[in-house]
């Protein structure tokens, strides 16, 4: 994302101008805007002319239009996104107070102005989305005989690209060897076709390559014999950005276990994936003791801050994304403030979690809200026993290892 132009005033209001780039830029400005804020973008509309003799056209025309919004939707997977609201301004086609939908696009700017002003959090979106230094992608490859999902991984996003399927020859019985051999190779230089046409080779990123048994290790093999063989330079200097690991199976679901392995994990230290899933096994390392230093819930939590427990040395708040797109405009300045208490104020660490990513998930089951305190506190939930019985079964399934979809 490219800052364009930006006008905002001490009290908040005012615009930014922004440039979408890539596909992910798409998912920040699904997390910046709002209903009730005024959007400015290009926009593609039918008009229909009447002539003199009565008899009607219709053609689609090019203007900019500014929208009061109402409703967004966002594809995940084409990472496209539809702003829908009512028209603020008449131009020679349209009038005030009629419905459009603008279809934000890659490569063409939009201006935003917030309904109640620019907060800390907001901006804070503004500035990881055009940080030059963003966090690398992972693509990652889940694989088993005959079955292969490639996935990339972004800081805020898991999106599944590919599925590839093939069916293998057996290699039980006489003579059937060299039939399940040929079957492997086939699926292997599919895989790998489709893999080059997704990734940039001139822009190396870790790939994941995950499966039961020793598959990853022959796909890999593959891939290097398959760049000698054709003299691909760049797909040999890629070699060293190759990660082994194993998973229960090639369905996607396996990735996040994969994901959460110690040793993959190491290796991915410098994404933003990792920082955070590192940040949510401390707490749940901590809700195991249960030394009064680990706690979510609104209530709980907010308590903690309140006490100075989460601020330097330590003190960590895990937040969902999902709360800041909450349309009770009370609620999601409650949730601002409380940042900027934690981050500005008590000097401890903030981390907005994505609800796409495992961790983001596991994060929602406990309410969207936890912290890693700096000294243990052991009173807090004494006045929420009418609450407690679905916190503790979240608790001890957390603590336990299980996510959603799992069962003891």
């Amino acid at each position: 994302m490219r800052l364009v132009r930006q006008s905002i005033e001490r009290d908040g209001s005012g615009t930014i101008t922004l440039h979408p780039e890539e596909p992910e830029d798409m998912w920040f400005a699904y997390n910046l805007i709002r209903e009730g804020d005024l959007l400015r973008a290009s926009a593609l509309r039918r008009v229909t002319t009447e002539s003199a003799t009565g008899s009607t056209s219709s053609t689609r025309v090019h203007m900019n239009l500014a929208i009061r919004v109402t409703a967004l939707d966002f594809d995940t997977q084409a990472a496209e996104l539809h702003v829908s609201g009512r028209i603020t301004e008449e131009t020679k086609y349209t009038k005030v107070g009629q419905f459009h939908t603008l279809d934000l696009e890659l490569n063409r700017n939009f201006t935003l102005e917030k309904k109640d002003g620019w907060d800390s959090v907001a901006k804070a979106v503004v500035r990881e989305a055009c940080d030059p230094v963003k966090s690398a992608d992972v693509w990652a490859v889940v694989m088993q005989e005959g079955l292969a999902n490639i996935a990339i991984l972004t800081g805020h996003r898991t999106v599944h690209r590919q599925k590839i399927e093939l069916t293998i020859p057996k290699k039980r019985g006489t003579g059937k060897q060299a039939g399940h051999d040929k079957g492997m190779e086939k699926f292997f230089q599919t895989t790998l076709d489709t893999l080059l046409r997704q990734i940039d080779l001139a822009e190396p990123k870790p790939i994941l390559l995950a499966s039961p048994g020793f598959i990853a290790q022959g796909f890999l093999k593959h891939i290097m014999d398959f760049a000698m063989r054709t003299g691909n330079k760049a797909l040999l200097v890629y070699k060293s950005h190759f990660i082994i690991a194993h998973s229960a199976s090639g369905y996607m679901h396996s990735l996040d276990e994969v994901l959460r392995s110690p040793e993959v994990l190491s290796k991915l230290k410098d994404t933003k994936y990792a920082r955070e899933t590192k940040l949510m096994d401390d707490f749940k390392t901590m809700l195991r003791k249960d030394d009064g230093r680990a706690w979510y819930g609104p209530k709980e939590v907010e308590q903690a801050v309140e006490k100075g427990a989460v601020g330097r040395g330590g003190g960590v708040l895990l937040i969902s994304d999902t709360l800041f797109r909450s349309q009770d405009i009370g609620q999601r300045k409650r949730w601002v403030r409380l940042v900027d208490k934690v981050r500005d104020v008590e000097g401890g660490e903030v981390r907005i979690l994505s609800g796409t990513h495992d961790s983001g998930k596991q994060l929602e089951g406990l309410g969207g809200i936890a912290a890693i305190l700096t000294f243990p506190l052991e009173d807090i939930d004494e006045d929420e026993e009418d609450d407690g019985l679905a916190g503790r079964e979240n608790l001890q399934s957390l603590a336990n290892g299980q996510t959603d979809g799992e069962t003891p």
